[in-house]
């Protein structure tokens, strides 16, 4: 496409899901946009994840209206996000090979500057949709002679490789388990696992593609429980399947909050083999030749050795310092107004805080991009307020219908949610907002 020269009334900064849904509703709205990829296809971090990996909820949470999903694994998800540039004429909008190495904002209000190999890119708004989660994070820790294949959970392509080897295992959260889980389906001789702290999770013997449901929780929140009903039924019954596998000794310290913890399916290979895991509260201190030490003094003979540790967040190609030294989705979080509103920055828009909780991720960016547009265009107005908690599926509504009259008229949105949460049969997706 021709835009030398051009101002945009919108530049969204990566072309994974959160950025094709942005440039959906900007044209929606009326918007002149464009999308602005680091890569040669659109689909973002999961253009780049191995093909085992999966969404962590059932695929009718994932799908809206009929976008197909035909599994829940990164081919699948990749074939999805394509599926939204294809069924919304987006493809004319996306700059391809466009990575952003210098996003500027001019004199105060008047607008952007972003540095691209093929030029300069002036936008009145930016959506940075580059990602919640866009860099690996791997501990510092010393190495010596090392003889251990070590893998992240996102650059491990071949988990064929897994099978008949010693493996460690390390952190404890859903990228963890999805390990551990891998570990049993592909014959692991000696498993091992490393964890400091530890995440809830929901044990369960049904595959992640039904326990991964957010519609139970969507009733619990439309039924006008309070959080602290909410905290209370769920942490029951995560109690008692801890209790019920046998687990209670890596249940969490801290008790179940829906407004920092997430509802991680369980996984069945994880728990099934559970007796054969040799489990360390610990971390990794250092490897020398083909052993790891860990913090508890332990000496593990390892062949391979699993991150499960997460990701943190490149804003490096931000000039403001501020921004660019954000490197945590809180320290995000906590810059950010109205959830997604730097307070950095004039008319820049962060996709992706604060859904690290539970809820779907496609719903939940295409509420926040139309309220985006929404603002954008004067029909919405957003506060300055942080949030110090997650907000959560059906909440984003309850969040975002007093600021934005406009897509949720104050005499029927209620109504119209409430009837969404409650009624939907659970092998329906949710219509597209």
């Amino acid at each position: 496409m021709t835009s030398a020269g051009k101002r945009f009334d919108v530049a969204i900064i990566g072309g994974g899901l959160a950025g094709v849904i942005a440039l959906a509703y900007a044209r929606r709205a009326g918007l002149e946009a464009i999308v602005l990829e680091r890569q040669g296809r659109v689909g973002g971090l999961w253009r780049d994840l191995p093909a085992w990996q999966d969404i962590q909820i059932s695929e009718v949470d994932w799908t809206l209206g009929d976008l197909p999903l035909h599994g829940a694994t990164q081919p699948h998800i990749l074939a999805n996000i394509e599926t939204w540039v294809e069924r919304f004429g987006l493809a004319d909008g996306i700059r391809l090979n466009a990575p952003v190495q210098l996003a500027r904002e001019r004199e105060e209000g008047s607008g952007w500057e972003l540095s691209t190999p093929n030029g300069v890119v002036h936008a009145r708004h930016v959506v940075c949709a580059s990602g919640a989660h866009n860099t690996p994070l791997v501990p510092e820790v010393s190495r010596e002679d090392s003889t251990v294949r070590e893998f992240h959970s996102s650059a491990l392509r071949d988990p064929s490789a897994l099978t008949g080897r010693n493996v460690l295992v390390v952190g404890g959260g859903a990228s963890a388990f999805d390990l551990l889980e891998l570990c049993f389906q592909h014959g692991a001789g000696r498993v091992a696992w490393a964890f400091r702290g530890m995440r809830w999770f929901m044990p369960t013997r049904k595959p992640k593609h039904i326990a991964g449901s957010v519609r139970g929780f969507a009733r619990l929140q439309a039924s006008g429980m309070t959080l602290e009903e909410q905290n209370a039924v769920l942490g029951a019954d995560l109690r008692s399947r801890y209790e019920k596998f046998g687990i209670t000794e890596i249940m969490p310290t801290h008790e179940f909050d829906v407004r920092r913890d997430q509802l991680i399916p369980g996984r069945p290979g994880m728990l099934e083999n559970y007796a054969r895991i040799e489990r360390h509260r610990a971390s990794v201190q250092g490897i020398a030749g083909g052993t790891v030490t860990l913090s508890d003094g332990s000496l593990l003979e390892a062949e391979l050795l699993l991150w499960g540790t997460g990701y943190g967040i490149d804003l490096s190609y931000f000039a403001s310092p501020q921004i660019a030294s954000i490197r945590t989705l809180d320290a995000l979080a906590a810059r950010c107004g109205c959830i997604f509103r730097s307070l950095d920055a004039a008319n820049l828009y962060f996709l992706g805080v604060g859904l690290d909780g539970i809820g779907s991720a496609p719903w939940s960016y295409a509420l926040m991009c139309r309220s985006i547009m929404s603002h954008i265009c004067g029909t919405a107005r957003f506060d300055n307020e942080t949030l110090a908690h997650r907000i959560n599926h059906f909440d984003l509504v309850e969040h975002l219908a007093p600021r934005d009259p406009a897509s949720y008229p104050p005499d029927a949105w209620r109504a119209q949610y409430r009837d969404m949460a409650l009624t939907t049969p659970d092998e329906q997706p949710y219509p597209i907002p």
